[in-house]
């Protein structure tokens, strides 16, 4: 099997539940989110292998192991965007949660924003941070338009999916004895 069919030279493509024939603009607003969700998924395999450098943990998993379960997620999230009969479980989001709090309880109160950095890892998890908030607005975007249907458990996910990624970058200097740095405004 080759990597590629040439189908999609006109700029068309096609989805799980394309009827035969069926071809969707690069486009439109699902390849946006597809595309989007994949990027997110692929940065976060470069933040995996960083993770595995390190021997953090939160609520007792290696972060590694968190990041893994998060790309899992998001395939599954993909492909209820393209009809499978897939979607995130309440006890996914229930868990991801359940990570957020555990992050706030090592680390201090947030009193201002911060400026991203400190740790390699920290910076990877601030930018995946960023890219899982704009696949929230492409998903939301696809829904908006009557386009696709997501479940709620899936749509809650990728919604704490950003504060998730947040609390990592953030535990990820604590862990590495990096202080935050606040922006200045001057």
């Amino acid at each position: 099997m080759t990597l590629f069919t040439g189908k999609g030279d006109d700029g068309t493509t096609k989805t799980f539940d394309s009827k035969p024939g069926e071809r969707i603009s690069k486009a439109s607003a699902i390849s946006e989110a597809l595309g989007t969700l994949d990027e997110l998924n692929s940065f976060l395999g470069l933040s995996k292998v960083e993770s595995e450098k390190h021997s953090f943990t939160i609520s007792g998993r290696a972060f590694g192991k968190v990041v893994h379960d998060i790309q899992e997620n998001l395939f599954t999230i993909q492909a209820e965007l393209v009809g499978a009969e897939k979607t995130i479980a309440k006890e996914k989001l229930r868990e991801c949660e359940a990570y957020i709090y555990d992050a706030e309880k090592e680390l201090p109160p947030i009193t201002t924003f911060f400026i991203s950095g400190g740790t390699e890892l920290a910076a990877q998890f601030d930018v995946a941070r960023t890219l899982a908030r704009r696949a929230e607005r492409r998903v939301v975007a696809v829904v908006e338009c009557n386009k696709r249907e997501i479940g709620e458990w899936s749509r809650a996910y990728l919604n704490r999916l950003s504060s998730l990624l947040y609390a990592l970058a953030r535990l990820s200097n604590h862990k590495s004895g990096i202080s935050e740095e606040s922006p200045k405004y001057e």
